[in-house]
């Protein structure tokens, strides 16, 4: 096997295979490591290292950390964090408690207008302890027939730009950083340059993230062509980061495929050396 896909989701949060089936998946895809990385929970961590442990794939536990600077979604991805930790738990927690009172509002617009929708319907698609979110209203409205798919759902009625959008709490990016970091991890910006959803911080942010003690960027993603990637190896290069590569896997939520970008073996070694070893790789 060969491959290090640092960029997962499962049911945890918003993929569509359970945090065990991933593993599985990345075996089949001859995956040797990936990193299972559900937003703003650690959930669904020790069903994916028992599953790692039987198939023999290593495991990086992660987070994805869903934040926000003047309105815009920014996504951090922690790695190899202390989930127990007070600062890091405390504003993760506050950020799923606002998932759910945001998703609440935005069926209730919805049902409103006529669209054909109840926030019962939404939570019936949510497995157990997973965390929240939008494509869980994707998933009741294809449930319903009311779209074909969780893209359809987006272009009409859930992205950024929709009159049903709703904002939730999320942490600004540099407070988050520095919480990574305290929580014995490695902080990486997620899909930096990209378009849409959680696309990026713009290079002055970057900066001050840098500062605080961000530790790579997310060059290699299919949300980067290949200007964004040449500018994200300068940044790398310019402010001492790391690069990394990887699919942002959620199944059959979306179209990203495993190890269709991947990590180089030493910038993982140089993850876990920053790591605190509070939360090693499992191998």
């Amino acid at each position: 096997m060969s491959g290090i896909d640092l960029h997962t989701h499962s049911t945890a949060s918003d993929g569509t295979e359970s945090p065990a089936e991933v593993v599985t998946s990345a075996r089949r895809a001859g995956l040797e490591v990936i990193a299972l990385t559900d937003h703003d929970t650690a959930h669904g961590w020790d069903e994916a290292a028992a599953a790692a442990a039987r198939h023999g794939v290593g495991l990086v536990r992660g987070m994805e950390i869903s934040c926000s600077r003047h309105g815009r979604s920014i996504h951090l991805l922690g790695y190899l964090v202390d989930p127990d930790h007070p600062g890091l738990a405390t504003e993760i927690g506050y950020a799923r408690e606002a998932r759910v009172s945001r998703l609440r509002r935005m069926v209730e617009k919805m049902a409103a207008d006529g669209i054909p929708l109840t926030y019962e319907q939404v939570v019936a698609q949510v497995p157990p302890g997973a965390t929240e979110g939008r494509p869980h209203i994707a998933d009741a409205l294809v449930a319903n027939g009311a779209v074909a798919n969780r893209d359809e759902a987006f272009v009409r009625w859930l992205g950024n730009d929709s009159p049903y959008y709703v904002r939730h709490y999320a942490p600004d990016p540099v407070d988050a950083v520095r919480l990574v970091v305290e929580a014995g991890g490695v902080a990486v910006h997620a899909h930096p340059f990209g378009r849409g959803r959680g696309a990026g911080a713009g290079d002055s942010l970057i900066e001050e993230m840098a500062a605080e003690g961000l530790g790579g960027l997310e060059v290699y993603h299919r949300d980067h062509d290949e200007a964004a990637r040449r500018h994200g190896l300068e940044m790398a290069e310019r402010l001492d980061l790391l690069v990394t590569g990887s699919s942002d896997y959620h199944g059959a939520g979306k179209e990203n495929r495993l190890g269709e970008n991947t990590t180089a073996p030493g910038v993982l070694a140089e993850i876990e050396a920053r790591a605190s070893g509070v939360v090693p790789v499992l191998r």
